[in-house]
Order: structure tokens, then sequence, then C-alpha cells
């Protein structure tokens, strides 16, 4: 389809043409829009009109409703699999008043969308969630106000049912009858009320999300599924690891396998392109073969990794500081001090990175799996030198994310290609030892913990130390952070900058402790890492709770009575005691062949409660054992999709027992070692324990952050079990060697 311009002035005439009501609202403080542009309208594709990044005339996002019966919300959120197409529909067609079938979604476009960042940190339906809550009660209010006045009755009188405004002497009027084939706009008054709790007839109900559906028939979905006309398919080869510089590649003898119409090579970027992918593969195994390359080894190998954290790490950053924490422990009745460590895990993403980009008439567009199109298109911005309106960014569903894992990597370099074959839509895919040895991993960790109880059981005192590379190196406008900008000629330098908040996240205890003491040791590692789900609580409530099971021996208390009586937080308790209730702790079996552990944390001291037992038993094996059953309770105060809700919760829980028990990063001096499935193996199907999810739903609470809250927990859960039916303590993941 042939693009065409549209001036801004006639956006109003365009939507116009089938009849829209706009309700627009801010998400954020309008710092990083310009009241100076008056930018165009682009059809980049057909049947979705891009709106403008900017102006004084467009407000950050908007709910659309439209002539033809339905209700469009637009997003800047990515739907990663977590199910927020559908909980955002849900709540805007709870304060609508319509008919869930009536909405539609659009998430994560340059061109449409509203710029919300990265999807990350279990914010979306708290966050987006509220301000879509609010755009749907005033567009609610706005076509009630419409009616009232060309009724002339006070919309007191009025009622509102599946989107049919009734009035008295059996007056009524759709949404839609009202719009008319006019364009209608408001914005955020303030003046609408939400919906009480017990009014609700779509929030709080189970909904299917049309996602899955697709997934299960197979019908296309992910980014890996796109497909142009007439479009090209590119490999990258990737150096054989870290620090390594392309030294010579006849590139006339991969021009000669069939199919093959590019080879790219600028530095140490090296990519070939053709017309179908299979004859792509063949080019980059060749080049892989025949390339010769300058070496460089990694330094730090995984049997000195934590000692190197001790010797080499930053000095320490007081995140939590006291006075003489040393001393406060000293004078407890029981003191304890251990150490804990995790390693290097891969976001292990079930597909490898894939984007397609088409660069033509200067303009560059890239559908692509990231967490963030505006930070991809800030990225790209500053990798090309262009101008941001010059680049859109697409959001697709990519086959696992997490985090930042290779897609932004991805979409650069499919955009690398596109510029050096204009006019053609090109789609990379990497290849499966590429992911497994380039993407940013989530740090190694060691925790250290100190604390004191008195004679009643009560926690003291507490000292947490932590040793982390960082959990954050998107990138969110330079493009040093994509790997291949360090391989061109021209090479961007990758600036690690500061450290993020991420490596101390969930460290400080959600426990009533009169004296504590937090500090950061700020750890510059041998391998790439950046954002991994839940960045650093994951090692932080492992350490922090496999300690407070630690501490519940000591005291020989019951570990449900022990984290209850140290708790003032009448939520958390509320967890702690129904999970007890809900997993018949009180009958439990207590035969010498099964251990259970118990896990507690609110994520981010801020989102969700969850807490969580784990029932390991014996193997048949001589000195193994089976994760038999995880079962968990969770706290997310208003819930949207219980369905929703327990999948993210189950899914999070089975994902993190196989960090737990199964992953681990494989290095050596020479590079990464872990290429597949097989040196990184993952939790299977077989593997699985039963898992069982409660909800204590609070529909008068606002929406807490879930996707990230049974991470830490789960794996304190498995090691206090494992530690309990061993009867000595474990402190090193993963815990492979224990299990069947």
């Amino acid at each position: 389809m042939k693009n065409f311009k549209l001036p801004l002035t006639n956006r109003r005439s365009f939507l116009k043409t089938s009849g829209h009501l706009l309700i627009g609202f801010n998400l954020f403080p309008l710092s990083f829009c310009s009241t100076k542009e008056t930018e165009e309208l682009k059809n980049l594709y057909h049947g979705i009109p891009e709106r403008p990044h900017k102006g004084r005339e467009i407000i950050d996002s908007w709910i659309r409703l439209d002539a033809e019966g339905y209700v469009t919300i637009l997003t800047g959120k990515q739907e990663l699999g977590q199910g927020i197409r559908t909980a955002l529909m849900q709540i805007a067609a709870e304060e609508l008043d319509v008919p869930f079938e009536k909405c539609r979604i659009i998430n994560g476009d340059t061109g449409q969308t509203a710029n919300e960042g990265y999807t990350a940190g279990s914010n979306s339906v708290e966050g987006s969630g509220s301000a879509i809550r609010q755009a749907a009660a005033e567009a609610r209010l706005f076509l009630l106000k419409e009616v009232g006045k060309e009724w002339n009755i006070s919309i007191e009188n009025l009622k509102v049912k599946d989107g049919i405004i009734l009035g008295p002497e059996g007056k009524k009027k759709t949404f839609w009858e009202i719009l008319n084939g006019k364009y209608l706009e408001g914005n955020i008054t303030g003046e609408a009320e939400f919906k009480s709790p017990d009014r609700h007839q779509i929030i709080g109900k189970p909904y299917q999300r049309a996602e899955i559906l697709d997934m299960v028939q197979g019908k296309p979905h992910f980014v890996h599924d796109l497909r142009f006309p007439d479009m090209l398919h590119a490999r990258v080869v990737h150096p054989p690891s870290y620090g390594s510089k392309l030294k010579s590649l006849d590139t006339s003898s991969i021009m000669e396998i069939s199919g093959v119409e590019h080879v790219i090579v600028d530095g140490s970027f090296v990519a070939v392109v053709a017309k179908r992918e299979y004859q792509a593969i063949k080019a980059w195994e060749k080049i892989r073969a025949i390339s010769e390359w300058e070496k460089s080894a990694i330094k730090i190998g995984p049997k000195v990794l934590f000692e190197d954290m001790n010797r080499n790490s930053a000095a320490p950053q007081q995140v939590e500081k006291h006075l003489d924490i040393n001393s406060a422990i000293d004078k407890s009745a029981k003191t304890l001090k251990s150490t804990y460590t995790k390693p290097y895990h891969m976001h292990g993403s079930t597909g490898p990175g894939c984007a397609i980009s088409l660069w033509k008439d200067d303009q560059l567009t890239v559908w692509s799996p990231t967490q963030g199109v505006y930070p991809l298109q800030n990225t790209l911005s500053d990798l090309f030198g262009l101008k941001k309106e010059q680049i859109r960014c697409i959001g697709m569903p990519g086959s696992g994310c997490y985090g930042h894992n290779s897609a932004d990597d991805v979409s650069a370099e499919s955009s690398l290609i596109a510029k050096q074959v204009p006019g053609k839509h090109i789609r990379l895919q990497w290849m499966r030892d590429s992911e497994h040895q380039w993407e940013p991993y989530g740090s190694a960790m060691q925790i250290a913990l100190e604390a004191g109880i008195d004679q009643e059981g009560k926690i003291t005192a507490w000292k947490t130390q932590i040793w982390s590379d960082t959990h954050s190196t998107r990138p969110n406008g330079k493009a040093g952070h994509y790997i291949s900008a360090r391989h061109l000629e021209n090479a961007f330098e990758f600036q690690k900058g500061g450290f993020s908040g991420g490596s101390y996240r969930n460290a400080a205890p959600l426990y009533a402790i009169p004296d504590r003491e937090l500090l950061l040791h700020n750890y510059e590692g041998p391998l790439r890492t950046s954002a991994l789900r839940g960045l650093g609580a994951y090692g932080n409530i492992f350490a922090l709770e496999s300690f407070m099971g630690e501490l519940a021996d000591l005291a020989k208390v019951d570990p449900f009575e022990f984290k209850i009586k140290n708790l003032d937080n009448p939520r958390a308790i509320e967890v702690l005691k129904t999970l007890r209730n809900k997993s018949n702790w009180d009958n439990r079996d207590q035969d010498e062949n099964v251990g259970y552990g118990l896990a507690f944390a609110q994520y981010k001291n801020s989102a969700s409660y969850f807490a969580v037992l784990a029932e390991i038993h014996k193997s048949q094996q001589e000195g193994k054992f089976k994760l038999h059953k995880l079962t968990g309770l969770i706290d997310a105060g208003q819930c949207i999709n219980p369905d929703g809700l327990i999948n993210q919760t189950e899914g999070g829980m089975i994902q993190s027992a196989s960090w737990t028990i199964m992953e681990a990063v494989q290095y050596d001096a020479i590079g990464i070692t872990s290429k597949d499935w097989n040196s990184y193996p993952i939790m299977r199907t077989n593997d699985v324990p039963e898992v069982e999810v409660h909800i204590i739903n609070r529909p008068e609470e606002k929406p807490l952050g879930a996707g990230e809250a049974a991470q830490g927990p789960v794996a304190a859960a498995i090691v206090n079990a494992l530690s309990s039916i061993l009867g000595r303590r474990i402190y090193d993941l993963p815990l492979r060697e224990y299990f069947s």
C-alpha cells in the first residue's frame, strides 16, 4: 500500500468519516512532549493510521468509541504473555458499562500509543489500568451529558446498561447512536466517579485470553510468524566470544550459495541476507566455518567468581545506614550469620530473538518484541543519527521475554541490515546458540546476612550485604548498549553507567526489625548482565527467606508463627494465616521422607503479597529428591481477572523452580559454554510439580503488580524444604545435584 500524508489539521476530518469519541488522558507529566511540533499523520500499513508522536493538540493516550460499535483502548504497555490486553479491556468495559466483547486494544506502537517507557516491574495494571479506568469513566460521563442535553434530563435520572443509556418513559439510546457520524473529543475533567466494587460485572470475573486460543490452534501470533511480500531472511554471525574481532572472511564463496543476495561486513559485524530462511542458515554455517577471529579470554572464571566479588567490588553503598549494627546484633540473645549465592541466569526465551525492519524513503519501521517501543525508537535514533520522527517501532508478541533479553539487539541488527538493503522487509532471527551466548543475563549475586533474636523469637537487629553486577543495561537512548553496535567498524562505546536500585530490590526485610543496615557492593562482572524478571528481588528474597527459615530453627518456633510474630503488616499476616489454612499445615504429612519449606515476601515491599509452601519428597534414586507440590497464596489487591492472576502466579512459580533447581550459565576462559538446552537445562513438563494458587481478592483496594511476585519466595521455600529433609542448610544455587 502506498504511503500517504495527512496534515494534523485534517485529523478530525479523517476520524469523522466513521464517527468517533476520543477521551484523552495524561499518563505522565508531559515533560517529554514538545508543543512546537506539528507533525504529520502517516499511514504506514493498512488500516491503522499513525497518530502524531507529540504535539499540543494530542493528549498522551485515549479511549476511542467509533460508530461501528466498538471501543478501542490504546496503551503503550506491551503484551508479553502476562494477559494485560484482557485485563485492561476488562477495566475499560467495566467503567464504560459496555460488553467486554465490544472492546479492542492496541499495544505499544510509537505511531499510535502513549510513551509509557518499558513494560516492566509488574506495573501495567497498576499504572495503565488506573489511567484507562479514569478515561473510561470520563467517556461514560461525557456520553451521559450529551444525552442529558438532548433529552433535557438530568444525568442523575439516566442509567447505563451494556452501552445503552436508559431514560424515563422508555427512552434509550446506544453510545454509538449518540455519535451518529459525529466527531467528539473530551479530556479528563476529574468529575467522573468510578463504579463501586459491589456493582462490578466484569472486573473480578475470569475472561479467556483470545491470544491463547490462537497459539493453541497454531495461528500466526508471534513476530516470528509475521510475513511480508518479497521479504528477505537474514542471519547474523556473532563473534565466538566476548571481545573477539574479525580477522578475515572470504565473502565471495558465500555469495556463490544459492539464494544469497547480500553479505554484510562492517568491522566485526557480519550478516547474510537470502531469499529463503534455509539459504540464510546454510550461508551462516559456512561463514562460521571459514571466518577467522582474534579471540579474547574471559579472565574471571566461575570457580573464582564470588572470591573476585569480595576482592574487587566497589566501596559499599549504604542503602540503609546504622551507627553500630554489629554491636546491636551482638547484644541479642542468639545470633546467626550466613552467606548465600546465586549464579548467572538466562532469560532462555523459547523462541530466539526475531524482528523485521523496513528502510524506505528515509523512514525506518521495525516490528519488534521489545518491552519498550519508545526506548527502542530513542536508541535506534542514536544508532543511525535519525530523527525519532523518522522511526516507527511497532510492538509484536515474542516467545518469552521476562526482561531485557535479545529483543532489542535483534531489532537493531535487522535495522542495520535493512539500511544496506532499502525497500525490502528484512526478517532476522537469531540462532539458538547466539541467543544463549549473547543475551544479557541476570547477574550472579552473593548475599551475606547477620541477625540477632531475643528469647521470645523476635528479631532485634539485621544486617544485609549484597554483591551484584548491574541489573539494568537496557538501551534507552544509548546505541552502545546494543551488542552489535560495539562490533561495527565505527563502534559505539558501551557506557554501563550507574548501578540500579534493582540490585537491592526486596533486600530490606518487610519484618518489624528495630535495628537494620543494608550495604550494596557494586561489582563489574565478567559476563553481560541486564534486567531479568524481578531483577535482584529473586536473589535477595531467596537469601532473606532462607535466612528466616534458619532463624525460625534457631528460635525453635514454627515457621508460620515465627514470621507472623515478626510482622506488623495486617495484610502480610493474613496471607500467611490463609496459606496455613489452605495448605492444611497443621495436618501435614510428617513422614521423614517429606520436607516442607515456607517463604513469603511483598514484591518490592509495595506490590503483591505472596506466600508459598514447598513440599519435597525423597526420590526412589538414592540421595535424590523430587519437588512434589507448591502451594501459593497471593494478595494483589483488587483482582481484575482471577484466571490471569492465577496463570501469572503459576508461571512465575514454575519458572522460579526451574531457576532454583536447574539453571546456571556455564562459561570458561574461551566463552559461554551453555549454548543449547542440553548445556543449559530447564525444567521439563515431567519435572513440573503440582501447583496450587489461592487468591485473596480485595476489591476495595487498588490492583497491585503481580507478575514478579512469586520468583523469590519459591526459591527460598524450595531451599527451606530441602534443608529440612537433609537436616542441614543449603546456601548455594542451583540445587541440581539433589534432584532426580
